[in-house]
């Protein structure tokens, strides 16, 4: 990603102070805090008392931003007592702007991600719909072309989430049910052979057959192994956990619910520390008051925002396409064509989730920040470099404003959109 000044196409600096900002860090919230980054990397976080310690050592010329006002050799960028946070990474997400990742090329991409970006997501895994090997091996192969171009214009992509096509029949949710197989590590073998360190991520029911042996190869080659569309007992699920299952995605959706006699994979999700909970926190998926009773449980960084978003995301009500399934969205809600109360996928984004998480949901902001931006860095084993903002870490911040509105994202220490 390479942001440049139209007057003479020279690269914009990608060092810079942000002051007077509400540092959000894994530990605590910094009042009149000072974040400074240096060629992309973050290089002082902390009270602003304090930051005459710090030498500046990468100079830059100061871009001209009326955002911005050098007071230094680097531009500077007011927070006005603003929350300061890391970028947003969002694990579980299909599209945006019209446009789906099973239908990825370069322009495709470019398109969802400079959306997600906009929204705050700095880091972002492209995920696939249950479909057939051929439609899977296309965005394969089109998502580790775009990735090794190494310059990408949004949110950068650091590998791909197959929800599916090893999923239950009895659970497909707005998935095709006419493309699922069963669980199939000769597959994942071949995948992984050809795209090494794409996949980050799989969804499976994990009472199929062959499903353990899929899921203790995907540990092996630490990839997050995910119980999703599933129809699993509680004690299916604590067999799979043995054998290496860490994740739930969508948590109580798609998924046997809990039931005092039958704790069903609901139950097996809120009692485990182990499994890592996505959710989706946009008041339609989940009421607020079991995202609270999901958050309370999950406090060992292993509860994690998503959006789920599909390509109705930044777009209006309308029809739209889910992979290859059509999908109507009325007052803002998508759901299948015939079937109004199948939910498929949302139009939500980061922000809005954080902020749900916050005022609808009662987390805090430590404890949001952690769901939408170090646990799933976490969980992709990606923590040293990104999720949080801490020294050495690249420059993914977001500047929001007291309504909690963003008003400023850097990708790797450089402003969208300038």
């Amino acid at each position: 990603m390479t942001y440049t000044d139209d007057s003479n196409g020279t690269p914009l600096p990608t060092s810079f102070r942000i002051v007077n900002g509400k540092i959000v860090t894994p530990e605590q919230i910094i009042e009149n805090g000072t974040l400074i980054v240096e060629n992309g990397v973050i290089t002082y976080v902390g009270p602003a008392a304090e930051q005459s310690t710090h030498t500046i050592s990468t100079p830059s010329a100061d871009t001209g931003n009326s955002l911005s006002s050098a007071t230094d050799t680097i531009p500077v960028y007011d927070a006005n007592g603003g929350l300061v946070l890391p970028g947003f990474v969002d694990i579980h997400v299909h599209g945006g702007m019209g446009q789906d990742f099973m239908d990825s090329n370069p322009e495709v991409l470019d398109i969802i991600t400079t959306f997600h970006a906009g929204q705050g997501t700095t880091s972002i895994l492209a995920t696939t719909m249950t479909a057939p090997r051929a439609d899977i091996d296309h965005v394969l192969e089109q998502v580790q072309a775009y990735v090794q171009q190494g310059d990408m214009p949004g949110a950068q992509v650091v590998g791909v989430h197959l929800e599916g096509p090893f999923i239950s029949p009895k659970w497909p949710g707005a998935q095709n049910p006419g493309h699922i197989v069963l669980p199939n590590v000769q597959w994942l073998e071949e995948w992984h052979a050809a795209y090494p360190g794409l996949i980050k991520q799989l969804t499976l029911a994990p009472e199929r057959e062959g499903a353990l042996e899929v899921i203790s190869w995907l540990r092996v080659h630490n990839m997050t192994a995910a119980a999703g569309h599933t129809d699993a007992t509680y004690e299916q699920i604590m067999d799979a956990v043995a054998a290496g299952l860490n994740h739930a995605v969508h948590t109580f959706n798609a998924m046997t619910p809990l039931h005092h006699r039958k704790p069903g994979t609901a139950g097996a999700v809120l009692g485990t520390p182990a499994i890592h909970a996505e959710i989706i926190a946009d008041g339609i998926h989940v009421h607020p008051a079991a995202v609270s009773l999901l958050a309370q449980l999950k406090q060992q960084n292993n509860l994690i925002l998503i959006t789920d978003a599909m390509s109705a995301a930044g777009l209006g009500d309308g029809d739209y396409m889910l992979g290859d399934q059509p999908v109507k969205v009325i007052n803002g809600i998508a759901t299948l064509p015939e079937d109004s109360g199948t939910l498929a996928g949302s139009r939500l984004t980061m922000i809005e989730g954080f902020r749900f998480l916050v005022e609808q949901a009662g987390l805090s902001i430590l404890q949001a920040s952690q769901a939408a931006s170090g646990n799933p860095a976490r969980q992709l084993n990606l923590y040293e470099q990104f999720g949080s903002l801490e020294v050495g870490k690249q420059g993914d911040v977001l500047v929001l404003d007291e309504q909690m509105e963003l008003q400023h994202v850097f990708i790797k220490g450089q402003q969208l959109g300038s």
